[in-house]
C-alpha cells in the first residue's frame, strides 16, 4: 500500500546507490547494477514510498530511472543545485553519501508541490535521442573548427572523413527520432503548429517538443520562460529600472531551442531599463518637467529594439491548439 506521506531519495554513484527515507528509516546501499536496483526496487515496494527523488548528475542514474519508471512509481530528478541550497538551508556540514540519500528524501518531503515527475518511458527515449543528436551537432562543429587550423594533408582527410561519419551518425539519430515523433499524434500535432511559426524549421520543432512537452498547459509567459526567452529581474543595488537579460542556461537540462535571432531579440529588449519598455502613455509625467520630445530626440529605427511579435502569438496559438487536440 503507497503512503502519501513517504519519500525516499537515491544518492547515485557509478558503483553504487544509497537509498535513504523521510521519515526515517534505516538507509539502503546496494551496488549501481541491474541485481542492485531491483534491490532499491522491492525496498521502495515493500516500504509503499509514494515519490523517489534523485538527482540529475549525468548517465550513472539512467537505468535507475528507466527501472523506477517501468515500476510505476513516481520519479523526480532534481537539479543538484537545489539540493545543495537545501543542504546549505538545513546547515549540514558533514556529508556522506547516506547523509546525502536521506537529505534528497527530505527534499522531496518539503518540496513536494514543486517537483514534476518524469514522463513515461517513451518520452524518456526521446530525450535520450535529442541530447545524442545536440551531443552529434557539438562534435561536429569542433570537427569543422579543427578542420579549418588543419595544414597537414593527412589531418585534414581524417578530420572531414570523422565529420562524414558523425553526419551520418545524425541523421540516423534524427531518422529515428521523426520516425518516433510521428507515432504520437499529440507531439505530431504539436511539431506541426511550431513547424508554421516562421524562422523554426524541422530540427527545431523536434527539439522544443520532446525538450518543453509543458506546451500546452502553461501560458505563453511560462513558456518563453521555459524556452530562455522571457527576462529575469535580478536586480539587488542596482538603479530603479534596471533588468538584466534572460539567462538562457543550458544547465537544468533544458537548453535554448529556439532561433538565435529571437534569443538576441530578448537580450537587447531585456537590457533596456523598464522605464522605457511601457507604452508613452502610460508613463508618469510631471506637469513642470518639459515634453519628451523637447527634451530628447527620438531613437532612430536602426536603434530601435523589439521582441519578435510572432514569439507571443505563436506560443498562444500553439498552447491553444494543443489544448484542444
Amino acid at each position: 500500500m503507497i503512503d502519501a506521506s513517504l519519500s525516499a531519495g537515491v544518492d547515485v554513484g557509478s558503483t553504487w546507490l544509497d537509498l535513504g527515507f523521510h521519515p526515517f528509516a534505516k538507509p539502503i546501499r546496494a551496488r549501481n547494477s541491474e541485481a542492485g536496483i531491483e534491490t532499491i526496487i522491492a525496498a521502495l515496494r515493500e516500504r509503499g514510498v509514494a515519490k523517489v527523488a534523485l538527482e540529475a548528475i549525468g548517465g550513472y542514474g539512467r537505468k535507475l530511472v528507466a527501472a523506477l519508471i517501468e515500476a510505476d512509481l513516481n520519479v523526480f530528478v532534481v537539479n543538484p543545485r537545489r539540493i545543495k541550497a537545501f543542504r546549505d538551508a538545513e546547515g549540514l556540514i558533514a556529508k556522506t553519501d547516506k547523509l546525502d540519500a536521506g537529505l534528497i528524501a527530505r527534499f522531496a518531503h518539503a518540496m513536494a508541490h514543486e517537483l514534476r515527475p518524469l514522463p513515461d518511458a517513451e518520452q524518456a527515449v526521446l530525450k535520450a535521442l535529442s541530447t545524442r543528436r545536440r551531443q552529434l551537432t557539438e562534435s561536429i562543429a569542433i570537427e569543422k573548427t579543427r578542420l579549418k587550423q588543419a595544414f597537414d594533408p593527412l589531418i585534414v582527410e581524417s578530420c572531414r572523413e570523422m565529420i562524414a561519419i558523425l553526419e551520418d551518425k545524425r541523421r540516423l539519430i534524427e531518422a529515428d527520432l521523426d520516425r518516433r515523433i510521428d507515432a504520437q499524434d499529440r507531439m505530431a500535432r504539436r511539431r506541426a503548429i511550431l513547424s508554421s511559426i516562421p524562422g523554426v524549421g524541422a530540427h527545431i520543432s523536434a527539439l522544443v517538443v520532446v525538450e518543453m512537452p509543458e506546451l500546452g498547459a502553461i501560458d505563453r509567459k511560462a513558456a518563453a520562460s521555459l524556452a530562455g526567452l522571457a527576462p529575469i529581474p535580478r536586480n539587488p543595488g542596482f538603479p530603479a529600472g534596471a533588468t538584466p537579460s534572460p539567462r538562457v542556461d543550458p544547465a537544468c537540462g533544458r537548453p535554448s531551442p529556439w532561433p538565435r535571432s529571437w534569443q538576441r531579440a530578448a537580450i537587447r529588449n531585456s537590457s533596456k531599463p523598464i522605464s522605457t519598455c511601457a507604452p508613452p502613455e502610460n508613463r508618469p509625467r510631471s506637469p513642470s518637467s518639459p515634453s519628451r520630445a523637447a527634451s530628447s530626440p527620438s531613437p532612430t529605427p536602426s536603434s530601435a529594439t523589439t521582441f519578435p511579435s510572432t514569439t507571443h502569438a505563436s506560443l498562444d496559438e500553439l498552447n491553444t491548439v494543443a489544448c484542444m487536440s
